[in-house]
């Protein structure tokens, strides 16, 4: 089933064809500039550059406001915003918006007075046929051929001539690359609108990239959605093959693209840290399993973000690929926040509701959300050094409107951003839209009480984690330790440690099993990990958050044994796992399904199968992360080439499309590994 959750950004404006003649001799411009190199990840030790036209807004409503509530606005002029070059006319700028020159030239006299290279990021927005799943904000340029030579000729080459000027070679410049683009490549196709935009936005990408990544000091970021989108197994695969295609199609291959972002101008949480494990099972079903979440096992950014690293990378991109998370609006504070882990809800549907920050009624919502708070500040590593993640960014300004609605005065809008409208989940589920009541204010343009709404709601909360710059705090959390082993079964390892200290609290502490992440802890300092595999061998870290974002270095490893089980076995090494089945949706003629494959033996797996019967008429049309074959009702799959290896106690998983008629009827599976 297609999963549609765009995002909504600015508004679009009428303006003059733009040609080469735009580009008149910089101020300031020297022959001879020292080209910066080409780093790792361009957040770590710069300075942020602020957009006079957002820093202005932002103040003007604090000083209208006054008092406690405006100095607490006023606070976030100091963090870093995008530059949205949303129309052909922002380059050249207007009476209230600054030109692209005079945003780089006020960059380059920052970054003469700096030790530290200055971050200008922007954003390349204005594809043929742009947002083609919805209204809210359309775009300038037809997907047509001459569409795509406008978007070419008037659009990416102005702008990459100015980005590439030599005056401007000691910035580091963050590019965001035409956001709620690709995702519609992969769910939308059966709209006709994203179905004859597809080709224009794949060849506009690929000449973006093309004339941006020469630029050395310049870093190129896709665009791939957010979790309640791609987040289903029968979306993400395809969208690393179809971010691959585009890549590949480039003239530098994957060395175009430096990484990807994720929740630009949307609202999904970064972590929900009372629901660390989405198959947590509660009065027998599962919690991905709720309407809120539809099977789809990914409920936050951090963990959607690295399990598409995880796919890009096996699709081909090399592991250096950043990856880059919009929290301009994903905070989720107020008083409808949970503050602790809720344990004594026994159906799955209530535990999500009592324990989820997410506040929306659907995650589809996506237009000016009531509720919403602005999320953790912009910040370099919040995860550590080793995680994919490298930066928390403000792509979207906070308090800029995601768009209006149809009215006798609006004639251009969206019925996603009535506050009285509804929209379907393709499932049958119909919910509210979540926008603010009371107010109807076109995308893009500034909108007040949406303002106030997310600084009120902010978490962290605006003005305690404030150090100013632009960069908020930054000093992590101190080490936590004495991890210790205080019992083992043989299926658990429980654990303590001590509590760390932090200049600004800690909120939690994140346990590792080996590499891969088990738990946030956000009460107390212990942990037990269960459904392990007996007489086997753990290894556990644990590091500890704070509330701007930070997190500390990994506390000593410990390794705790768990106990030989009744049958017995001693430390004897096999392989074994087990296959879980569910169906991601279902349309009466066919459905989409996946199968997590664990790993429950004592040595890492070096291939597995999965196999099965059907009890009805089910036929695979198509799968994705294995192999398969099928011979009436009986089907066997096997590991792709890169996920043959699973860890003792990690898992993989593959997705397949399937036709029937009849009933649908769940299969038995079995599961062998070597």
């Amino acid at each position: 089933m297609s999963r549609q959750k765009p995002n909504r950004f600015r508004a679009i404006l009428t303006s003059a064809a733009l040609g080469a003649a735009m580009l008149v001799p910089i101020a300031g411009a020297q022959s001879a500039h020292a080209t910066a190199t080409h780093v790792a990840n361009p957040y770590v030790g710069s300075t942020p550059y602020l957009n006079p036209d957002y820093v202005n807004e932002v103040k003007a409503q604090a000083t209208a406001d006054g008092g406690t509530t405006g100095a607490t606005e006023a606070t976030v002029a100091t963090y870093q915003t995008a530059i949205w070059m949303d129309h052909i006319g922002a380059i050249t700028g207007d009476s209230t918006h600054l030109s692209l020159q005079t945003q780089l030239n006020n960059a380059e006299t920052q970054a003469a007075g700096s030790s530290k290279p200055v971050l200008f990021e922007v954003v390349i927005y204005d594809l043929p046929g742009r947002d083609c799943a919805a209204l809210a904000s359309n775009g300038e340029i037809p997907a047509t051929a001459a569409g795509l030579t406008e978007y070419e000729t008037q659009y990416i080459n102005p702008i990459a001539a100015l980005l590439g000027n030599s005056a401007y070679s000691n910035l580091r410049i963050s590019a965001i690359i035409e956001p709620d683009s690709l995702p519609n490549v992969v769910t939308n196709q059966s709209k006709p609108a994203c179905a004859t935009a597809t080709p224009y936005y794949e060849a506009g990408i690929e000449y973006a990239l093309n004339a941006l990544h020469p630029i050395s000091n310049l870093y190129t970021y896709l665009d791939i959605g957010h979790s309640a989108w791609l987040g289903w197994s029968s979306n993400m695969s395809p969208a690393a093959q179809e971010y691959a295609k585009v890549a590949k199609a480039t003239t530098a291959g994957f060395a175009s693209v430096d990484g990807f972002i994720s929740d630009t101008a949307n609202y999904t949480p970064t972590d929900e840290p009372y629901l660390p494990n989405s198959t947590l099972q509660v009065g027998g079903s599962p919690l991905d399993s709720v309407n809120f979440y539809q099977y789809n096992p990914y409920f936050d950014e951090h963990s959607y973000d690295e399990a598409m690293y995880s796919a890009l990378v096996a699709a081909g991109f090399p592991s250096t690929v950043g990856m880059l998370i919009d929290t301009s609006r994903n905070g989720w504070g107020g008083s409808a926040r949970p503050t602790s882990l809720n344990t004594s809800p026994t159906t799955a549907t209530a535990y999500v509701a009592a324990n989820k920050i997410d506040q929306r009624p659907f995650r589809g919502d996506w237009c000016n959300i009531a509720g919403a708070g602005i999320g953790a500040r912009p910040t370099a590593q919040p995860y550590g050094a080793s995680d994919p993640i490298i930066a928390f960014v403000w792509i979207k300004p906070p308090g800029e409107s995601d768009g209006d609605y149809p009215t006798s005065t609006h004639a251009h809008g969206d019925a996603h951003c009535d506050p009285n409208g509804t929209q379907t989940d393709g499932n049958g589920g119909t919910y509210p839209t979540d926008a603010i009541p009371g107010y109807d204010v076109p995308a893009g343009q500034w909108f007040a009480a949406e303002f106030q709404g997310l600084v009120a709601n902010a978490y962290p909360s605006l003005g305690s984690t404030t150090t100013g710059g632009g960069g908020g705090d930054t000093t992590p959390p101190s080490v936590p330790t004495g991890l210790t082993v205080t019992g083992t079964t043989s299926g658990s390892v429980s654990l303590s440690w001590t509590a760390s200290t932090d200049n600004v609290g800690v909120t939690g502490y994140d346990v590792y099993r080996g590499s891969t992440k088990v738990a946030t802890v956000t009460s107390g300092t212990t942990y037990t990990d269960t459904g392990l595999t007996a007489a086997t061998a753990y290894s556990y870290t644990v590091d500890a958050r704070d509330a701007a974002g930070n997190v500390s270095a990994a506390s000593a490893a410990v390794t705790a044994t768990t106990a030989a089980s009744s049958g017995g076995g001693g430390g004897t090494t096999s392989a074994g796992c087990t296959a879980a089945y569910s169906v991601s949706s279902d349309w009466g003629s066919g459905f989409n399904g996946s199968v997590t494959v664990t790993n429950t033996g004592t040595a890492a797996t070096k291939s597995w199968t999965v196999s099965w019967t059907w009890p009805g008429s089910q036929q695979i049309t198509n799968l994705w992360n294995g192999s398969y074959t099928q011979t009436g009702t009986s089907v066997t799959v096997t590991n792709a080439a890169y996920n043959n290896a699973i860890a003792v106690g990690g898992n993989t998983s593959f997705g397949f499309g399937a036709s029937y008629t009849g009933s649908n009827t769940a299969p038995t599976l079995s599961c062998t590994a070597s």
